[in-house]
């Protein structure tokens, strides 16, 4: 059975999917935390990945050349949206009927690793669906105070501790499997 993993990089009060989050993530990203998320993607057979994240990455990393870079783009993408016409390119494909069947064919498959970026709307609806295997949390040692906070657009739910790994620049990797819905 396949595992779908979720990571995310949040500043401590919580904000995520916020665009000027990017330069300022960069400066924290010691060669720990460079070498833990390259080991992350080398790990997963697939990407997992909601429009907004899907079109950002698409425009981003086609342009790239190092080693991220080729296997983010040769690795196969499923791409979920609301819009059944959605044109997608890049080695990806459209989730287009069952999101939870879907997912769970992938997961059947032995031995796979989803993997998804961000959270959103794909990760709620995941979430609320039993199809997270765990959450992988990047909390970086700044705030941000404004901006969209992973916790406003995650359903109450209750998590369970798999890891807590502090890194030389201050970041931690916060790593929760979903237990139950409250």
């Amino acid at each position: 059975m396949g595992k779908l993993i979720v990571e995310a990089e949040v500043s401590i009060d919580g904000v995520v999917n916020t665009p000027d989050i990017w330069g300022e993530i960069f400066k924290y990203h010691s060669e720990d935390v460079t070498n833990y998320l390259h080991s992350l993607l080398f790990s997963a057979d697939m990407l997992v990945l909601g429009r907004k994240t899907y079109e950002f990455f698409s425009e981003v990393w086609p342009e790239r050349c190092d080693e991220n870079a080729e296997k983010i783009n040769s690795m196969t993408k499923h791409v979920a949206s609301r819009n059944p016409n959605l044109p997608v390119k890049w080695n990806a494909s459209l989730i287009k009927d069952d999101l939870v069947a879907e997912i769970q064919a992938l997961k059947r498959q032995p031995g796979r690793v989803l993997l998804q970026y961000g959270i959103g709307e794909l990760t709620k609806d995941m979430l609320k669906n039993g199809l997270i295997d765990e959450f992988q949390l990047m909390v970086f040692p700044f705030t941000f105070g404004h901006g969209e906070r992973w916790f406003d657009i995650i359903d109450p739910f209750v998590f369970q501790l798999l890891e807590c790994r502090a890194f030389i620049s201050g970041t931690l990797l916060l790593r929760y499997q979903p237990k139950y819905r409250l």
